[in-house]
């Protein structure tokens, strides 16, 4: 395999987390990580504006060869945050395509999966893996960095063992 940049992406309405990683065979490093932040007090469609142009930043600025995402699912206790996040995932999404970008979806069952063996594992476990599999000083803050580096590492788990993965899905 030759080396790939994935992009793992957290999708957030307030809080948009990123993380780059390099993979070249078995070896896997970071490239950057950090957040997209919008003003909580602006109206949505100033918020989904940011996240737009920043992501647009990112894309250009880090040029991945793949994007992964996770894909939308709703806790029945909290119907609202799920549409909230799919708004912002929206932007991820059409970036994405604007930009030619391939697009990969995972569950957070699968990404947990795939980063801690565990596909119901915490996510201060998700976030110590993440850690350990990075040979980082300390695990990424915020969670956000965490999660958007686990769904970028949970590609190259299914990029390094195909045969062996559950397969993530092509975004549309």
């Amino acid at each position: 395999m030759s080396e790939v940049l994935i992009l793992g992406v957290d999708p957030g309405l307030r809080v948009t987390g990123y993380g780059l990683i390099r993979v070249a065979g078995r070896e896997i490093s970071l490239v950057e990580a950090g957040v997209i932040r919008s003003d909580d007090s602006a109206p949505l469609g100033e918020r989904l504006r940011t996240i737009h142009e920043e992501f647009r930043h990112v894309l250009g600025d880090l040029s991945p060869d793949v994007i992964a995402l996770e894909e939308l699912y709703s806790h029945y206790k909290h119907p609202s945050t799920a549409i909230l996040m799919g708004h912002a995932r929206g932007v991820i999404v059409l970036c994405s395509a604007l930009e030619g970008k391939q697009l990969i979806t995972y569950s957070p069952t699968r990404v947990k999966s795939a980063v801690v063996g565990n596909g119901h594992a915490s996510k201060e476990q998700v976030q110590k893996m993440v850690k350990a599999s990075l040979g980082l000083s300390a695990v990424p803050e915020p969670p956000d960095v965490a999660d958007a580096l686990a769904l970028a590492l949970c590609h190259a788990n299914e990029l390094q063992h195909p045969a062996s993965s559950a397969r993530g899905r092509r975004g549309k």
